[in-house]
């Protein structure tokens, strides 16, 4: 079997930027931190370097095959989350601890500068995911709230950056965001996949309303957008002729607990009930002080 490298809890040479680089390239406005609170997400100032970017993708096509469906080193890895027999999507977690390039994508300063200031605290390395939709068959992923999968953590203190890793458009499937529903409760899960309507059911008449007027997130090659662990977000099917690849990072502030007796991930040692989140599967990305 190959290293695992979630034992590397530093960068192991592939970010392009380097992580002394001056914090001020990557950070928020004022004014940019208090749209994401009020809206629920921002797109980051800085992309990722295009030298980077293709060191994803180079990485991509051997993550998503069906030869490496079954790396132990998966958390999770599903060649298809879609049921309906016509569309594709390809959902995984735990890409850092197979790939280079997605291991350091966890430290890149267009990342975790803006993750520090948006948490205000130290970021600690949640999860990673990666979503495949393949052209023309691309399967949406369902409105849904990002803290309804991990309420085994707590407090709510967690924070989402989605990486596009080719160019996201409305055509292709890309992500789209409630506005404001981070001041939403929290919401039951309904699905990850397939049935973009299956959230209606749990929604009042003022949040259906809401629904019906998403904004999409078109980003190029490379951007980045974060957004809050209760803002909804989807993204519709990918009908046209290209793929649309799409890199997660997850982060929490350091501190952030567990409440659970099983494994807060598939194949790590259980975190006990009231133990922060530390050491191979949670490692320290950045501290607030190094972004001021």
């Amino acid at each position: 079997m190959d290293i695992d490298l979630s034992s590397i809890s530093e960068p192991i040479g592939k970010v392009h930027t380097p992580v002394g680089a001056d914090p001020h390239l990557f950070r928020l406005t004022d004014g940019q931190v208090e749209s994401f609170h009020a809206q629920g997400f921002v797109v980051g100032n800085e992309p990722l370097a295009d030298e980077f970017v293709d060191l994803l993708c180079g990485d991509l096509e051997f993550l998503t095959s069906a030869a490496n469906v079954n790396n132990p080193l998966w958390h999770e890895c599903h060649l298809n989350e879609c049921d309906n027999g016509v569309d594709v999507l390809f959902h995984a977690i735990g890409a850092w601890r197979i790939s280079e390039s997605f291991h350091d994508l966890l430290w890149q300063p267009a990342v975790t500068v803006p993750a520090t200031q948006l948490l205000n605290a130290d970021v600690r390395f949640w999860h990673d995911q990666l979503f495949h939709k393949p052209p023309q068959q691309g399967g949406c992923v369902a409105w849904h709230q990002d803290y309804s999968y991990w309420i085994r953590t707590t407090p709510m203190a967690h924070l989402t950056c989605w990486i596009a890793l080719e160019d996201a458009t409305i055509a292709n499937g890309c992500l789209q965001y409630i506005a404001g529903s981070s001041h939403w409760e929290l919401l039951p899960i309904t699905g990850l996949a397939g049935d973009m309507q299956a959230i209606e059911r749990v929604l009042s008449k003022d949040q259906l309303h809401a629904l019906q007027n998403p904004q999409p997130m078109e980003l190029l090659r490379g951007q980045v957008v974060f957004h809050h662990p209760l803002t909804v977000h989807g993204s519709f099917r990918n009908t046209t002729e290209k793929s649309r690849p799409a890199a997660v990072v997850n982060m929490l502030s350091d501190g952030v607990a567990s409440v659970s007796a099983e494994p807060l991930l598939t194949g790590t040692p259980v975190v006990k009930a009231g133990e922060a989140l530390t050491g191979q599967f949670f490692p320290l990305l950045r501290k607030l002080d190094e972004s001021l």
